[in-house]
């Protein structure tokens, strides 16, 4: 039996077009004609032995085996992209210090600094885990060099909108401790201390369609308003992007709550030139972003 050896170009351009969403973009992105592209396409078809597109309406839709083999073409590019940074790249030394939200600590960031220290073993990253005011505020004071914090507003300067993530109500997985809407009782309300863009975003959703709140339960950190959450001590409002599994996302409209709207997602940079070790890590940053992406999500 012939050994097939996929084209990484083609899994390139296969992964582009639909992380994207279209593959004309994605010829327009690669610098290469939409023929050049649709080639591509039919030579990685060729190569897996199934189609790997059906037809969706006007548009067209991965197939199981489309979905394996994007799921494979990531783990390759990802393997590719870390070799070439290893061997082009070791010789990257100093340190870097970087601020995520509380949202990316337990799920994006182990992700990052493994895949920064095996390609670049003598740089040392400072990483700091805190609320958005604090870390934009380290930023633009240049007490951090990256920081990966919601932004409701436009893009500040040295910063750049990575995607468009949508809110939405959380509650509990048992059944049981899920609020119901009746006449006259206020919402109960599990929520981070103020500042909180998303806890501005629930009240001011919820006094648009009219409906009574109380704020039930007030945490400092994500971990003390997960727990609240689950003990169904109120519903809180967050993003699909790591939820632990003691909570689940409500569907808009359920039990009569709001529609909510989407937040940006950005990455602030201390200077407008990153240094060397800097933009390393913010495209690795970047890179990692695309598994994290819900699917309704809109990239930048």
């Amino acid at each position: 039996m012939r050994r097939t050896i996929f084209d990484l170009d083609v899994l390139r351009t296969f992964t582009t077009g639909v992380d994207l969403g279209n593959f004309a973009k994605a010829a327009d992105k690669l610098g290469r004609s939409t023929s050049a592209v649709s080639a591509q396409l039919k030579k990685l078809e060729q190569q897996a032995g199934t189609p790997i597109f059906q037809k969706s309406g006007r548009g067209l839709a991965l197939t199981d085996a489309g979905e394996t083999m994007l799921a494979y073409a990531r783990r390759l590019l990802d393997l590719n992209d870390e070799a070439a940074s290893a061997i082009h790249g070791i010789e990257l030394e100093g340190w870097v210090r970087l601020g995520l939200q509380e949202d990316f600590g337990e799920t994006l960031l182990p992700n990052i600094l493994g895949q920064f220290a095996r390609a670049h073993p003598k740089v040392r990253i400072e990483a700091r885990v805190a609320r958005n005011a604090e870390l934009i505020e380290r930023v633009t004071s240049g007490r951090l060099d990256l920081a990966l914090a919601w932004n409701n507003s436009a893009p500040l300067p040295n910063s750049e909108r990575v995607m468009e993530v949508p809110m939405c109500w959380v509650g509990p997985v048992n059944p049981n401790l899920i609020w119901h809407r009746s006449d006259g009782e206020p919402l109960p309300l599990a929520a981070l201390e103020a500042p909180c863009l998303l806890r501005t975003a629930a009240i001011n959703a919820l006094d648009r369609a009219g409906i009574a709140w109380r704020l039930a339960f007030i945490s400092p950190s994500l971990g003390g308003l997960w727990a609240a959450t689950a003990a169904g001590l109120g519903l809180t409002i967050r993003t699909p992007i790591g939820l632990p599994k003691t909570v689940q996302p409500i569907l808009p409209g359920e039990n009569g709550l709001p529609m909510l709207p989407k937040i940006g997602l950005d990455l602030h940079r201390a200077d407008a030139e990153s240094a060397p070790v800097t933009a390393r890590l913010a495209s690795i940053i970047l890179h990692a972003l695309q598994e994290f992406q819900p699917a309704d999500a809109k990239a930048a």
